[in-house]
């Protein structure tokens, strides 16, 4: 049974008009799974209530309003962005407010094509935008649209792997790159690149690579050995600062974050008893179980940002919320993607970490306030809106908790 999480902020915790929008991002990559784009998703607020009577020109105010009061280096850093186009923001030429060289433009596929359409698309090429078709599929009486595009995203889990080769097959003989959508699989990821996707996008390498009959790297079984040790709660603060000592390269990380501004104390932290006795044992352990995540081979970099992101989101949320032990809740989203780290199921992995049973249950079942807090950020980063709105996440809270822990997250990337 799901928790409704509700919101025990003071009243007078008000934010600015932009938080009442919902902002995600979902990462595009390469064959070689480095990030070529981030696909940012936009809901406003007002558009959960029957008031909105032009949803498409609701939608677009959004965009347009986000994008000037965030930014895009906070949302993407220097990597571009996807936006998603209504109709209206096409005929209306809202993109100009977009750096041609920054940004993709997305067509929906329940945008009506026709001569207007097609005129306005042709104006953005000319203007250096890159034209991308979300959910398509080929017929010929969209031929003139094809021709146009520069990207073809198809959703490779609705239409299966038939379909789509028939559908590649079609596509080839124009000059468009194609993006497979929706790929939750290593599997599906590896047969994909074979049949000739250029970018993919999709939930697989969030997902354990299991192997069965052989036994994980012992990069790994050596990490998860110093995860067990510094995430035993008996661990005392002598024995952390002996285990961080051991290793020059990380006591200087962990010097390096514990001085980083999120942690900023009245005196400089110049030696690791100092780091764990000023920053406290559970925050120390988080930051060295991140560094020790982020020496895992041959695994993609974004997925340790989502780490990162989960881990200082929920935190966030936590203190927002009046939850006394927040650093546990970094703890709960820090480790929900240990499983595709570690390339094993998490019952798996569980019983290896003396964890308290609160936030196993928390990672299992996501039940208790921890399991609530991580099922409302996990529902935010997939961009599952109505899944954020039945778990009762405080909505005004959340697109904070989300640009401020990306902000952190990159400040974090600089410390590796």
């Amino acid at each position: 049974m799901r928790h409704q999480v509700t919101s025990r902020c003071p009243p007078q915790h008000t934010l600015p008009p932009v938080y009442e929008v919902f902002v995600g991002r979902q990462p595009i990559y390469t064959q070689q799974l480095d990030v070529f784009a981030y696909e940012l998703l936009f809901r406003s607020g007002e558009m959960q209530y029957a008031g909105v009577t032009d949803g498409n020109q609701a939608t677009a105010h959004v965009l347009v309003n986000t994008f000037l009061e965030l930014g895009l280096d906070t949302l993407v850093g220097s990597k571009r962005a996807f936006v998603n186009l209504t109709r209206d923001f096409l005929l209306q030429d809202y993109s100009l407010v977009f750096p041609a060289d920054r940004v993709a433009l997305e067509v929906l596929e329940d945008v009506a094509v026709d001569a207007d359409v097609l005129a306005a698309l042709r104006n953005l090429s000319a203007q250096g935008y890159i034209i991308a078709l979300d959910d398509f599929f080929y017929q010929e009486r969209l031929r003139p649209l094809v021709e146009l595009a520069d990207i073809i995203k198809i959703d490779v889990l609705a239409s299966g792997r038939t379909t789509v080769a028939e559908q590649v097959k079609l596509l080839r003989q124009y000059d468009v790159q194609l993006l497979a959508e929706k790929v939750e699989t290593q599997e599906d990821f590896t047969y994909y690149k074979t049949l000739g996707f250029e970018y993919f996008q999709g939930y697989f390498f969030c997902r354990p690579d299991v192997i069965k009959g052989q036994r994980s790297p012992i990069n790994r079984l050596m990490i998860l050995e110093l995860l067990a040790k510094f995430q035993n709660p008996g661990t005392t603060f002598r024995e952390l600062e002996a285990l961080i000592s051991r290793d020059v390269s990380l006591s200087y990380k962990v010097l390096r974050a514990a001085n980083a501004a999120i942690y900023t104390r009245a005196r400089k932290v110049e030696s690791i008893q100092q780091a764990v006795q000023l920053v406290g044992l559970t925050a120390i352990t988080n930051i060295v179980s991140l560094f020790l995540l982020a020496n895992i081979d041959d695994k993609p970099h974004e997925l340790l940002i989502t780490a990162m992101v989960r881990a200082k989101m929920c935190e966030q949320l936590a203190k927002l919320m009046q939850q006394s032990n927040s650093a546990t809740f970094f703890t709960v989203g820090l480790l929900s993607v240990l499983d595709a780290f570690m390339d094993r199921p998490m019952p798996d992995i569980l019983p290896a970490l003396p964890l308290a049973d609160e936030i196993v249950e928390a990672l299992l079942a996501h039940a208790g306030m921890l399991g609530a807090i991580l099922g409302c950020v996990l529902a935010y980063e997939q961009g599952d809106w109505e899944a954020v709105q039945h778990l009762g996440c405080p909505r005004d809270l959340l697109v904070k908790t989300y640009l401020e822990a990306l902000m952190w997250a990159t400040e974090m990337q600089n410390t590796f």
